[in-house]
């Protein structure tokens, strides 16, 4: 079976995946704080690639920030990224604002399309082809009257640990609605970028996300016990030149405790995840110009598995089709060891703990909603990490294997 390394670590997607939570340890800050990074790495597909990366904390509110990063490559790939998070229009408000903008140009990356993105699809099928892309959305958060969040809502939605204490939205945990208003584009250029697909041919989509979000974790950094219940509802209403479509997409996390390991761990938790979605547009259509088109999504927008959370030793977006089923879990360490303190460049940060992983997914996607269909066949990826709390941030690397590829990434954030 194939497999390819990567040979460098892509540093740049832990800028992409901020973590707005992870900024609230800082909330109590009121002198503005601006932190510019600069960065480099080097992959295959891009060559060499530098850039800039800059977070203002405390950007007009305490709670409040800014952060912007851009890259150019050797071989002409660029992208920029803009994100606003947690605005308030009061202290005692229930409502967060925020958004995010993100433009890309894409130099001869690989790209499976149609029949080559479905389960049953080898490695071989991909194509090399130029893209330009773009993903917007603002965001629309309202803090529930329930549980921790019944007063002081924002404190209680962004503070990075809380008790758990009950097992319902309405005595524990924090529950929001997050609507996303969103306009995504992706636009190919080469060979075989016209290949006949299943899905939509449509080159933009505009449409509303909503998240309904039950937070009932112990930490939002760590947790070493609770859940996270979320249900995603995404609506592209179509328009002249383009059918609707919709989808739902469903995710539900656990984490359970187990204790020390005598003089070698001071925490071990146990985590484990179940994801699945489906668009039940699908075969439904519609009249588009004269002509019968079902109402399904394109590609980049429909419901796909790999990437840095599911079926992590596949490229993000590897498997796409109507319906995905996946399942994640991970055995985490923070061992009673600690030696960061005394190493250079990690003692000029704060960095609490280090943390060893195990993890393993499994999952598949199919043309159907059936369960059965979703557990027969399904890909696999195994792996390790070590991650690092750094100045209340989260940073993640990790090795994964699978039946196609192997993958070396750095990013931020818990995968779930």
């Amino acid at each position: 079976m194939k497999k390819s390394l990567s040979k460098a670590v892509t540093l740049v997607t832990a800028f992409f995946c901020l973590s707005s939570a992870a900024m609230a340890e800082k909330q109590e800050v009121t002198v503005p704080d601006i932190e510019v990074v600069p960065f480099a790495f080097s992959t295959e597909q891009m060559g060499f690639s530098a850039g800039l990366a800059g977070l203002w904390k405390g950007a007009g509110q305490p709670q409040a920030s800014l952060f912007a990063a851009g890259l150019g490559s050797s071989t002409g790939t660029w992208l920029s990224f803009i994100a606003a998070n947690n605005y308030a229009l009061a202290a005692d408000s229930r409502w967060l604002f925020g958004g995010q903008f993100y433009e890309a140009d894409y130099k001869q990356f690989d790209y499976y399309l149609g029949n080559a993105a479905s389960n049953d699809s080898a490695f071989d099928d991909r194509i090399k082809l130029d893209s330009r892309e773009a993903q917007h959305h603002l965001s629309f958060r309202y803090i529930l009257p329930l549980g921790a969040a019944e007063s002081s809502p924002i404190r209680a939605a962004l503070t990075p640990k809380r008790p758990v204490d009950g097992n319902a939205p309405w005595n524990s945990g924090v529950s929001s609605i997050d609507f996303r208003p969103f306009y995504k584009a992706q636009h190919l250029t080469g060979d075989g970028a016209d290949k006949v697909s299943e899905f939509s041919d449509a080159s933009e989509v505009w449409g509303l996300e909503t998240r309904f979000k039950w937070d009932n974790r112990d930490s939002t950094t760590n947790p070493t016990k609770g859940s996270v219940s979320e249900f995603i509802l995404t609506v592209d209403p179509g328009s002249d030149n383009r059918a609707s479509w919709w989808k739902w997409e469903a995710s539900q996390s656990w984490y359970w405790s187990l204790g020390d390991w005598e003089e070698m761990a001071k925490e071990q938790v146990f985590a484990f995840n179940i994801y699945t979605a489906d668009t039940p547009s699908w075969n439904e259509t519609s009249n588009i110009n004269g002509q019968t088109a079902y109402n399904r999504p394109p590609e980049f927008a429909s419901v796909r598995l790999g990437g840095l959370y599911r079926l992590r030793s596949f490229q993000t977006g590897r498997y796409a089709d109507r319906s995905a089923l996946s399942y994640s879990m991970e055995y985490r360490v923070i061992p009673e060891w600690q030696p960061l303190g005394d190493v250079p460049v990690f003692n000029w940060y704060d960095v609490p703990w280090w943390q060893w992983v195990l993890f393993a997914d499994v999952g598949r996607v199919a043309d159907d909603f059936n369960l059965e269909t979703l557990h027969e066949n399904m890909k696999w990826s195994a792996g390790v990490a070590m991650r690092f709390q750094v100045e209340g941030i989260v940073v993640r690397s990790e090795m994964a294997l699978g039946s196609e590829e192997g993958l070396f990434r750095v990013m931020i954030n818990q995968p779930f």
